[in-house]
């Protein structure tokens, strides 16, 4: 059976007012760019929900598909090959979709998702030597006001290549009094769980929420690679900057994340 992943990188970060803080998630591998680009017509379609939803496609027949509502990516599929995100049937709850690829920031105090539950707009788009790149916008709003007073800014920037997904966040803080958050890429994806395994963890602070959530354990990983023989509910801390999933389907996933210090606007 199909495996729900997820894989949450959480690390608090403060802004101070009227600054940016810069984070860049990276999946897979990254290549170089040209400066030449071509305007890239978006193509919206309807999805569940009657939601609209984005569907991109670079020139070699990558393929990737993002709701407009909390910016999820629902599918993505590298040259030739098959959907890497899961979509469980009961994906769609109403509130937010538990699917996908999710670029998130919480709220430190309550621990809640923001924005989650909100529609994103598309603010540019192009196309670079074949590859789509798409750039989402989401401000404040009174809703999320209620739930967390702050004004601000998110960039969320997706970059479809043929064998790589790559994604880039960016905060900025438009308030008047700076604010803390947790940034986090929460990933669903496809997976099957006798043949799951994950390398690069090892000697990474462990908190096993198994069989008390409340009451975390702390520990050590002593394992060079991680399998799943049965339930598992652990946070590793201080994670490397790059780890590989095998699926069990035949895909070895790699996942890098780059992490940029705050700047002044």
């Amino acid at each position: 059976m199909p495996l729900v992943s997820s894989i949450v990188l959480l690390q608090p970060r403060t802004l101070p007012s009227s600054s940016s803080f810069l984070r860049v998630n990276r999946i897979v591998s990254s290549a170089s760019m040209s400066k030449e680009a071509t305007s890239l017509e978006v193509e919206i379609t309807e999805g569940l929900g009657n939601l609209p939803k984005v569907f991109l496609k670079s020139d070699s027949g990558s393929e990737a598909e993002i709701y407009l509502f909390g910016g999820c990516m629902t599918s993505w599929k590298p040259a030739g090959g098959r959907d890497l995100l899961l979509v469980r049937p009961s994906c769609w709850c109403q509130r937010y979709f538990f699917a996908g690829l999710n670029e998130l920031f919480s709220n430190l105090v309550f621990y809640a998702w923001i924005y989650k539950n909100m529609n994103w707009s598309i603010v540019d788009s192009e196309k670079v030597e074949g590859n789509p790149i798409l750039t989402l916008e989401l401000k404040d709003e009174a809703y999320g006001r209620s739930m967390w007073d702050y004004s601000f800014q998110a960039l969320h920037k997706v970059i479809l290549k043929p064998k790589s997904l790559s994604t880039e966040l960016v905060i900025t803080n438009t308030d008047q009094k700076p604010f803390s958050f947790g940034p986090a890429l929460h990933t669903y994806f496809q997976a099957s769980i006798t043949g799951t395994s994950m390398k690069g963890l090892k000697a990474c602070k462990t908190l096993n929420k198994d069989p008390d959530p409340k009451n975390p354990l702390e520990g050590k990983e002593d394992r060079d690679v991680i399998t799943f023989p049965g339930f598992v509910d652990c946070i590793y801390l201080d994670a490397p900057s790059e780890n590989q999933l095998d699926n069990g389907l035949g895909d070895i996933i790699t996942i890098r994340n780059t992490k940029n210090p705050a700047r002044p606007r």
